[in-house]
């Protein structure tokens, strides 16, 4: 596999076509190499428009899905970020170029262990990898609050909890819903009360684990 035409492809093909067109957010994506944090089994398909099995029954999200995602997450170098779901810890490391810091959260302790690796061989500090179940917030000292959540899987609903913890001009970037359609969303916490949400696009993706199946905040 010709590596560089294979990550051009990708670009070109399917992230561009999605309207990621932040000169930043494609810069970044040449930056960290995606083929990196994908299991050794796969890296064939590290440039497909698919998603990618990781251990545990868990997954990578497609690419275009993820630079979309980044993109309308417009974090800012001075910003705090919260992600739920770590994975191979790809989401992470593009989230930490971008972030002062990045906290990132994995139910898994193979894939914590996978995702310290792989961010430790780019030579990423701004982060920490926490081991916990992060699907209804994540709550680990004195009224944490953060610029951006970014929760790297579907959620039926959006607790109330992660609402509770953005700062005001904060946005959690989350797809919500059940199969077959789900929406991925960006809300904004425009005071400590109010909040608007804007939808993206439609989509369907495996469900964070251990979300609740039955919480229906609504706002």
């Amino acid at each position: 596999m010709n590596i560089e035409q294979a990550h051009f492809n990708m670009i070109e093909q399917q992230i561009r076509p999605w309207n990621v067109l932040e000169q930043d957010i494609l810069e970044l994506l040449s930056v960290v190499r995606r083929e990196e944090f994908v299991p050794a089994a796969y890296k064939s398909l590290a440039f497909s428009d698919t998603e990618i099995p990781l251990s545990g029954g868990e997954n990578m999200l497609a690419p275009k899905i993820e630079a979309r995602l980044l993109q309308q997450a417009q974090v800012k170098k001075h910003e705090q970020v919260l992600e739920i779901g770590t994975g191979s810890g790809y989401m992470a490391a593009l989230l930490c170029y971008k972030a002062r810091h990045v906290t990132t959260v994995e139910i898994d302790p193979d894939l914590k262990a996978l995702a310290e690796k792989n961010l430790a061989a780019y030579g990423i500090t701004n982060v920490d990898v926490a081991l916990g179940n992060g699907a209804q917030g994540w709550d680990q000292g004195p009224s944490p609050t953060y610029d951006v959540i970014f929760i790297s899987a579907s959620l039926p609903a959006l607790p109330e909890a992660f609402l509770q913890q953005l700062n005001v001009g904060g946005r959690v970037v989350a797809i919500i819903g059940e199969a077959p359609v789900m929406s991925a969303q960006v809300v904004t916490r425009n005071a400590d009360n109010s909040y608007t949400t804007v939808k993206l696009f439609e989509t369907n993706v495996k469900p964070l684990r251990e979300a609740a199946v039955h919480s229906h905040f609504k706002f």
